[in-house]
């Protein structure tokens, strides 16, 4: 029996080029090191320099690099997704989303998340909350922590439709968004 497929003959191109198993570590972390740790997440300034004193500071562990990856949270509410078309709720998250990363333009962590050699491994979770009220909850603790963010609004409506962080070490704010449900 003869085969209709076409014989593959390796490249000499190809053999050239990496693997993608080599390039996927390098495109889905973002290495924080050097980068000193904030206390307040707002704050576009940084810290003292005092990862000079302390080795954990930096992340490091017996020589080894801790990597923390940057991620944007979008929270959007459940009920408006039952209510309205899914496009306008789309919408409202791309909204909070792109006014947080405006926002916060000048911050070395939406820099490093927006550069041109990661804007192909961006990382964000979409979650969902029941209502307006968990909304704005939600809204009150992170504003309170100094976590950067945005509480979209729609106009001229006037209704809290979602929130969006803005771009943050995941280990910084994934303890706010461990209760909540991945928005399906």
């Amino acid at each position: 029996m003869r085969t209709l497929l076409p014989l593959r003959l390796p490249s000499p191109i190809a053999a050239t080029l990496p693997s993608a198993a080599s390039l996927l570590p390098a495109l889905t972390r973002l290495s924080l090191r050097g980068t000193p740790p904030r206390a307040n997440m707002s704050s576009a300034a940084a810290a003292p320099d005092s990862a000079a004193a302390n080795p954990a500071a930096t992340g490091e562990e017996g020589g080894r690099e801790a990597v923390d990856v940057l991620v944007q949270y979008v929270v959007l509410r459940r009920d408006l997704a039952d209510a309205w078309p899914l496009g306008s709720v789309v919408a409202q998250g791309c909204h909070a989303a792109v006014a947080t990363v405006w926002a916060h333009r000048d911050h070395p962590d939406t820099a490093a998340y927006c550069a041109p050699g990661n804007l192909d491994s961006m990382h964000k979770v979409t979650l969902e909350v029941k209502g307006e009220t968990q909304l704005r909850n939600l809204a009150e603790k992170l504003e309170a922590a100094g976590v950067r963010h945005k509480l979209w609004i729609e106009q001229p409506e006037n209704i809290p439709t979602c929130i969006a962080t803005a771009p943050c070490p995941k280990s910084q704010v994934s303890s706010f968004f461990k209760k909540l449900k991945l928005c399906k």
